[in-house]
């Protein structure tokens, strides 16, 4: 099937679906760098009316990775719920955004929807709104999980406290993970990028954050960002393993670069409901994405990278995660340029996630090397969060000194949350006053007047920690 619009005297053709979706897509650098992207505004132009125009029901049709050549798509397909979808299955693209931007797209009706609707649907979607639509539609949709805490509350943020050590120091770790607590992060998850792929090294690095979660009576969870398979070695081994985490992409090609199937995450999911460390739910799973990896993996089968990105998501919606983040301006100037790459992409992920039913957040981050700077970052924050970002993160100075990228710190969570009356996860939110580390209204305490959590740390914090991660090494194992 070919597709077309016309603009003056000049009639725009494009060849495929896959055509028509990049050439549709605000501009990017990873796209053009694939040659995918639209050749001049006009053309763009162009695509998107004919996109516009085209069924939403097409989607269901017409593959943009065929279906015999990539077990995403054939997820995709096989899972997708006709009744969910029968609301909007008479619409175009174009009546599906003026539906989501009406009345008739409120919480209840948007949460319905979500196992009706595919990734292309959304991407498509997404590439003819503007930012602010983008935005108006997220905040709309609500996606609650639950683990040891309650997260994606409506006029609530969490923050992942990110306490990484380029050489995984118990102490140093230890120390930064003190630090984002006294700032009152860390309600998403206590989550660790390891230097070392070494599983000893791994176990130690899970029974030092579950010591303290013990010790201290922390209503949150834990995660080392390992490869799923040093994961599965870990529980094997009786590590206290809260979350399961794994990168993710949206073709099957880029999956098997990352050493991943639908079969490996199966396995690793049924193995972390198995151990049953949930006291509030048993949403297991924590999956981060990116625009530009199927690029990267020389697996995009002439699908931009948007695109992929939201076919990423449905793998994602497979197990029911508890958290799920785009790491958007991570890769570099060759996917996204500059800040206004970044922000868009951004605002495009979290749109797409939502909608898809998943409980998104974002890695608002960029390394120097692309036009970009603080000030994109504080924009895009601000942003997400009125959009109803779930989570973000919380890193020492939000200079990640083992991954060497800016991402958001624990002051930026403050002021976002100052700023727009965002809450906590509410059982976070009572520890932190029970500890006396906030006040009655989520605000800090002066410092003198929060000793609790310090008491154990006067002298070595990182011997407190150690000593709390030795005490729970006599734990049962799972």
């Amino acid at each position: 099937m070919s597709y077309s619009a016309t603009l003056g005297s000049h009639t725009h053709r494009f060849g495929s679906l896959a055509e028509l979706m990049a050439r549709a897509t605000p501009l990017r650098s990873g796209d053009q760098l694939a040659g995918l992207a639209a050749e001049s505004d006009a053309q763009r132009v162009a695509a998107r009316l004919a996109l516009a125009d085209l069924p939403l029901r097409h989607f269901l049709t017409e593959a943009v990775v065929p279906y015999e050549a990539c077990e995403v798509t054939r997820l995709i397909i096989d899972s997708h719920d006709e009744a969910a979808f029968a609301p909007v299955s008479h619409l175009t693209v174009g009546g599906f955004r003026d539906w989501l931007l009406s009345d008739a797209a409120h919480t209840d009706s948007l949460r319905a929807l979500a196992s009706g609707l595919t990734p292309e649907m959304v991407a498509g979607v997404s590439k003819i709104m503007r930012n602010q639509d983008l935005m108006a539609v997220a905040s709309r949709v609500q996606v609650v999980t639950r683990f040891r805490n309650t997260l994606g509350l409506p006029g609530h943020l969490a923050v992942r406290l990110q306490p990484n050590h380029p050489t995984d120091s118990l102490p140093g770790i230890a120390a930064s993970t003190l630090d984002g607590l006294m700032y009152g992060a860390g309600d998403a998850v206590i989550g660790i990028n390891p230097a070392s792929d070494s599983v000893p090294a791994l176990v130690e690095l899970l029974r030092l954050l579950d010591g303290l979660i013990e010790q201290h009576s922390i209503p949150t969870q834990a995660c080392v960002l390992t490869h799923v398979t040093n994961t599965l070695q870990a529980i094997e081994l009786g590590a206290p393993v809260d979350l399961v985490f794994q990168s993710i992409a949206g073709t099957e090609g880029t999956n098997t670069s990352f050493g991943v199937s639908l079969a490996l995450l199966d396995e690793a999911h049924a193995a972390a409901l198995s151990l049953q460390r949930g006291t509030l739910g048993d949403h297991v799973m924590y999956f981060e994405t990116g625009q530009g990896s199927a690029l990267s993996a020389g697996a995009h089968h002439g699908v931009d990278q948007q695109t992929l990105e939201a076919r990423a998501y449905a793998v994602a919606r497979r197990y029911r995660p508890l958290l799920v983040n785009t790491v958007v301006g991570f890769i570099g100037p060759e996917y996204l340029f500059d800040g206004k790459q970044i922000t868009r992409a951004g605002l495009e992920d979290h749109f797409c996630g939502k909608l898809l039913g998943l409980p998104m957040g974002c890695d608002i981050c960029h390394t120097f090397h692309a036009e970009a700077d603080s000030d994109d970052m504080d924009n895009l924050l601000v942003l997400l969060a009125s959009a109803g970002l779930n989570f973000m993160m919380g890193v020492p100075g939000a200079d990640d000194v083992m991954l060497n990228y800016q991402s958001t710190s624990f002051h930026d969570a403050l002021f976002v949350r100052r700023l727009l009356g965002k809450k906590r996860a509410p059982e976070f939110e009572a520890w932190l006053q029970r500890m006396g580390i906030t006040d009655g209204r989520g605000d800090l305490m002066a410092q003198q007047q929060r000793p609790a959590l310090l008491r154990g740390w006067r002298e070595e914090p990182a011997t407190a920690l150690t000593n709390s991660s030795t005490h729970s090494t006599t734990k049962a194992g799972p």
